[in-house]
């Protein structure tokens, strides 16, 4: 059944899960009649947008996100809030669908009436989000959930694309099995506004304890991403419910922080126009592909590019001179 944009809108205003995750769906289909009714969605919830505290949740593989996630998300509920989860998980390099189903692995949390829980595809979108989180954010937020969470496939070199849509970028982070250097690479350490170490028990506590030192002496040699904030780096188990209410109160402060030094909404609008300048590329590139005579163009320039006939940049810059010279004839 197609809904209207306006059954869509009351649903979400009035917190309907099932028409929310309709909307969802909407947003993140790339039919044309879809995307213009999308547009149209967003537009007409942005007025009930913006009112979220948007936390993106990081770590490798195993650092045991889906359950931080649930059980944090239980405990914002417990304190009155209302708790958003868009779970990116990784994507089937055949049929772009997820793989693992994070809903499945969240079964108290999605139990909650106040608990609105989304699995995505990343699609192959680098970072680990999905191309549309941004959108489905707006959407979450209209629906009156006060903390979206987003639950990264945690894997390449592009979480910075986390940090550049969320409030707070928080890392989970384990010890052994390896993982201590993925824990002070540079690249991960400049964009945390949080640390938390996972699954700490009583046998490997002082290797816990000896981690957090290394990731604070780490931290000493990174210029602070926000001033007057010193990086937590707290320890605890998100299994046994133990650390959490720590982090709740530590995100809670650097929120009020960045208020309180106007640098919330700063960043915030900062965020909004690096969201423009990829649809700006997504929307060329689309409108390019619909003369044959372009993309004939754009697939001749692209397979130069592949096979190292000259550099990317240069096929690039050519293939874009080429465009814009027939859209001035």
């Amino acid at each position: 059944m197609k809904f209207s944009t306006e059954e869509l809108i009351e649903g979400i205003r009035s917190g309907n899960k099932r028409l929310t995750a309709k909307a969802i769906t909407l947003v993140e289909s790339k039919k044309a009649e879809h995307r213009l009714q999308a547009e149209e969605l967003l537009k007409q919830i942005m007025p009930f947008t913006g009112n979220s505290i948007r936390v993106g949740i990081t770590g490798v593989p195993g650092a045991g996100k889906s359950t931080f996630i649930e059980n944090f998300g239980r405990l914002a509920i417990a304190n009155g809030k209302k708790v958003a989860v868009l779970a990116i998980d990784p994507s089937s390099s055949i049929n772009k669908g997820s793989i693992l189903g994070d809903k499945t692995r969240m079964e108290e949390l999605a139990k909650e009436e106040n608990a609105f829980i989304r699995p995505s595809p990343s699609s192959g979108f680098l970072g680990g989000v999905a191309n549309t989180t941004f959108e489905t954010m707006m959407i979450c937020e209209a629906a009156g959930y006060d903390y979206i969470l987003i639950e990264t496939v945690g894997v390449g070199q592009s979480e910075v694309l986390v940090a550049d849509i969320t409030d707070v970028f928080l890392f989970l982070k384990i010890i052994g099995g390896g993982d201590e250097l993925q824990g002070i690479k540079r690249g991960i350490m400049e964009m945390v506004d949080l640390i938390f170490i996972n699954k700490v028990e009583q046998d490997n506590l002082q290797k816990a304890k000896n981690t957090r030192l290394e990731l604070k002496r780490a931290l000493d040699f990174i210029p602070p991403k926000e001033k007057d904030w010193k990086i937590p780096v707290l320890l605890g188990s998100a299994l046994h419910n133990e650390g959490l209410a720590e982090v709740y109160t530590k995100i809670d402060e650097f929120i009020a922080l960045k208020k309180s030094a106007g640098r919330f909404s700063e960043i915030r609008t900062h965020q909004a126009e690096k969201r423009f300048e990829y649809w700006v590329q997504e929307y060329i590139l689309a409108m390019m592909k619909k003369s044959d005579a372009v993309e004939e163009a754009y697939i001749s320039h692209k397979k130069n590019a592949s096979e190292m006939v000259s550099s990317p940049s240069t096929e690039a810059k050519l293939f874009v001179e080429k465009f814009l010279a027939k859209e001035k004839r």
